[in-house]
């Protein structure tokens, strides 16, 4: 082994994460046990209702539910959670479509209707009996699971949406039957069908949107084979099911084929699709000892590999216990609108008292009382409040996984808008976790190209980091290396090798005073800014031979003299996309902090080349979620962003855990949002997109909320002693346009600003993409 001399350890590299956290649900950021039984009742009432007309399939996913079925994350149960939130999404598609197709003959034939908007159809024997029946047919059909779903919150004793939606449609339906049969002046029959066509409509874009967050991960799981190839003691294949891998065992993966589990590889070289799990559409090159992710695809090589987790261990379990808890989180704002709706069904009920009494004392209890209160109640129905939430999440959601943005919890995405720091790990996150040469010093007439070619042709055959960062430095100034020989590792000093007859070293410090190598001022200075900076220095002797051509032939003894040309400045690189997220961040208003294990020198030389605000350094990984704690009693909102196991602590103690990278356990268990893409410039998007998407919905609310505030006090008749009585025509007309200004409204945030700031020198970053 070579010997560059010693580099200390950075105590944030990152590695595979067991660590194991979440948030606490608390009353002011999580649900409540009571909601979450309440929700849970609903979603049993919900597959009840659908076990009736689901195929098979889908009576196996609701029956496994019902009973209560584990999901722990192996595949079968993910696929039984998934299929669950899939028979949910057919279930009010399918009836939102009969039900709208059912309903055309009911507004056709709607007498208010032709009267409103002047037109009529052909009238033959009974034709008078075209609204009740289809108006029976739709209630029956498509408003039938709405009273369902009610019943958990009138046990409850907690009346929201489906208690809301639930009364108006009873009312609707009881009294336009009653008009039938007593013959009153009008009837509600194009109203009802209509409340319960949008209402349909609102719940299966809600389930589409869970859907459809998750579907990228369905297909994932389906990549992953049913049988691998196991190899034996005496070299030989045989063929078993995936659940009979263990760790340890050595498997073949042969071209094309799918990595049956989380493995390293033993021997071969491949390259293998991970965009399935990164995003990232160009294969990663794969040879010993680097690690392989189940269900990626290997490429045109043959790999062996040995398994290092199965089961509920592997990355793509891990992902799928990500999906569950996405689809069982819920908006705080969604749930804001469920209040909404409970307190507007007590105010509905106490307008609809008042008006009876009012309109009794004023008169007497006649037909046009019961119409006045019905009036009441359906116009109390909450069209535009169960689209308000549903079409923005499904856009958010739609936004934030094609710009790379895993939403583990919907309202740690909402409260992003409140942010005010953001602390970043340093290394694999700010950093790429690597040495890297980040300057260079020559003297003489040697330039920086020759030096780096010098010592990419030393460093040639070694495998020590220094010798990879000296060689990658050379790629990317495309300087080919010299043809170098009889290469030698200087225990505790460096390389030598020869080049072109002379002998030239790589090292440290240790290396000059071997040689007994003079400094030049300059490349001791060079030396004293770059320890400033707690970088590492290595630097470049030649030795050149003082004899001529003639004395080499001759075989005479000669001289040497070792020259010191360049010296080279080793540290972490940093991303060129963590220049960009500072400077963007600042420009939202928010304050960037950075936490490291690394010393006060390297942090702060970092920190000041990004302008980075807080530093917190030489922490130890015990102790990081500390400094986030620290941070939330200064009275701050602290979002964390990391990606190493010991950064897990932190990201489940801070107001939202954001990891960067998918591929790790911390990411599954510890972080709010995961940055698939492993880019910090995500941070900045989520910011923009979370204030934008809280934005929408509170417009949509404010929009949905007016109508109501607006239309009661007139269906009530306040205005009645000036001529101004609201109709149900125009009641209906004015919860018409309130739905389609919300959903207008919702379409807006597709056109939301995701462009991050270009800085001068930096490459620019990847284009936000739009929503489906």
């Amino acid at each position: 082994m070579d010997d560059h001399g010693s580099i200390p350890d950075d105590e944030d590299s990152s590695g595979r994460h067991s660590g194991h956290g979440g948030h606490d649900e608390t009353a002011d950021g999580r649900r409540s046990s009571a909601d979450e039984r309440a929700e849970s009742r609903v979603e049993r009432s919900m597959l009840e209702e659908e076990a009736e007309d689901a195929d098979e399939a889908e009576r196996e996913v609701d029956e496994r539910y019902e009973h209560g079925t584990d999901h722990g994350g192996g595949g079968d149960d993910h696929e039984g959670h998934g299929g669950m939130h899939e028979g949910h999404e057919q279930m009010f598609r399918r009836r939102f479509f009969v039900s709208t197709v059912l309903s055309i003959p009911v507004l056709l034939y709607s007498e208010m209707l032709q009267a409103w908007l002047g037109f009529s159809v052909p009238a033959f024997p009974g034709s008078e009996w075209i609204d009740p029946i289809f108006a029976v047919i739709v209630f029956a059909y498509g408003g039938v699971p709405f009273l369902r779903m009610a019943v958990p919150e009138l046990e409850d004793r907690a009346p929201g949406m489906m208690t809301l939606i639930s009364m108006a449609i009873t009312v609707a339906f009881v009294y336009s039957v009653a008009s039938v049969v007593f013959s009153t002046a009008s009837t509600f029959f194009w109203e009802l069908v209509t409340l319960i066509d949008i209402m349909l409509l609102g719940h299966w874009i809600e389930m589409r949107s869970v859907r459809r967050a998750s579907s990228a991960l369905d297909e994932l799981a389906k990549l992953l084979p049913d049988t691998a190839e196991r190899l034996t003691e005496d070299g030989d294949t045989e063929e078993i099911p995936v659940s009979g891998l263990e760790e340890g065992d050595l498997v073949l993966v042969r071209p094309g084929a799918s990595v049956p589990a989380d493995g390293v590889v033993e021997k071969g070289d491949s390259d293998v699709n991970e965009s399935m799990i990164t995003g990232e559409s160009k294969p990663v090159s794969k040879e010993p000892g680097d690690e392989v992710i189940g269900g990626t695809i290997n490429g045109d090589g043959s790999l062996r590999v040995q398994i290092s987790a199965t089961g509920d261990e592997t990355t793509l379990a891990g992902i799928m216990r990500l999906v569950e808890e996405a689809q069982e989180s819920k908006s705080r704002t969604q749930m804001l609108a469920d209040r909404a709706a409970g307190w507007l069904f007590y105010v509905a009920l106490a307008v609809a008292v008042v008006t009876a009494v009012a309109w009794t004392v004023v008169g007497s209890f006649d037909a046009a009382v019961i119409e006045r209160v019905v009036t009441v109640l359906v116009i109390a129905c909450p069209h535009a409040l169960g689209l308000a939430i549903p079409l923005v999440v499904a856009i958010n959601t739609s936004l934030a996984a094609r710009n790379g943005m895993l939403i583990r919890d919907r309202i740690a995405m909402e409260q992003a808008r409140e942010l005010d720091t953001v602390i970043f790990d340093k290394t694999g996150t700010l950093t790429k976790g690597e040495q890297g040469i980040v300057d260079v010093e020559t003297v003489g007439d040697v330039d920086e190209d020759e030096a780096l070619a010098l010592a990419a042709a030393v460093e040639g055959d070694s495998e020590h980091m220094i010798a990879q960062a000296v060689r990658e430095a050379a790629d990317e100034r495309g300087v080919a290396p010299p043809s170098a020989a009889d290469f030698e590792a200087l225990k505790g000093r460096g390389v030598r090798a020869s080049v072109d007859g002379d002998a030239v070293y790589v090292g440290g410090p240790n290396l000059l005073s071997h040689l007994e190598t003079d400094v030049p001022s300059e490349l001791t200075a060079f030396a004293d800014r770059a320890g400033e900076n707690a970088r590492t220095v290595v630097y470049l002797v030649r030795e050149n031979s003082l004899r001529s051509s003639s004395d080499r032939a001759s075989g005479e003894a000669v001289s040497r003299e070792g020259e010191l040309v360049a010296a080279f400045a080793l540290a972490d690189v940093v991303r060129e996309e963590s220049y960009q997220v500072v400077d963007a961040l600042h420009e939202l208003g928010l304050e960037v902090a950075m936490l490291t294990g690394d010393s006060e020198d390297v942090a702060r030389a970092v920190a000041d080349d990004l302008g980075i605000d807080t530093v917190f350094a030489e922490v130890l990984p015990e102790d990081k979620d500390e400094k986030v704690t620290g941070l939330r009693e200064q009275g701050k909102f602290v979002a964390m962003v990391g990606d190493g196991v010991n950064d897990a602590p932190a990201l489940t103690r801070a107001d939202i855990g954001i990891a960067v990278g998918s591929g790790t356990d911390v990411a599954v268990q510890s972080a709010d949002i995961i940055l698939v893409q492993n880019n910090p410039l995500d941070v900045v998007r989520l910011v923009k997109l979370s204030k934008a998407s809280y934005r929408k919905m509170q417009e949509n609310l404010v929009w949905a909320a007016g109508y109501n505030v607006f239309a009661l006090p007139l269906a009530a008749g306040v205005l009645a002693p000036i001529g101004i009585l609201l109709s149900p025509a125009v009641g209906a007309l004015l919860m018409s346009l309130s739905t389609v200004i919300v959903a207008i409204n919702a379409q807006f945030l597709r056109r939301v600003d995701l462009e991050l700031p270009s800085l001068p020198g930096v490459s620019a970053p990847r284009e936000p993409q739009p929503a489906d």
